[in-house]
């Protein structure tokens, strides 16, 4: 990995931490949060997956219209670092822990590289932090 790809992974693992307490906190059922990246298409190449305990709780997630808040902060957060996205909308997406039990046994690893082809030329980090902090 080039030094400016390690920068930009701390980078990101920086601030989708930050954006990761805030919506455990904010956003019931909010589990936690992910990213891809394939460096090669930078930031193209970024994928942010937030994760939810239940389908209901992403569900009402999204009739409230907390959706485009969380999008605004993880816009924000990220061009902080310079990193910047035109359409945040194509670079994240939202899941669940109960769709990934019942698709792929709880297999994260296998969920998502089937979901996302720059799995297999990118590089994944897990954020994952738990409801105490």
């Amino acid at each position: 990995m080039r030094k400016i790809d390690k920068k930009r992974d701390n980078q990101l693992r920086e601030g989708l931490t930050t954006v990761c307490q805030h919506a455990i906190a904010a956003y019931p059922g909010f589990a936690w949060i992910t990213h891809m990246v394939d460096y090669a298409i930078f930031p193209k190449g970024l994928r942010i997956i937030c994760i939810f305990d239940t389908e209901s709780q992403l569900m009402q997630f999204n009739q409230r219209g907390d959706k485009a808040i969380l999008l605004s902060l993880i816009q924000r957060t990220l061009a902080q670092y310079d990193i910047n996205l035109k359409d945040i909308n194509q670079h994240v997406s939202f899941d669940t822990e109960t769709a990934c039990e019942q698709q792929h046994q709880g297999n994260w690893a296998l969920r998502l590289s089937e979901t996302n082809s720059m799995a297999n030329n990118g590089r994944s980090k897990l954020h994952s932090m738990s409801r105490g902090g």
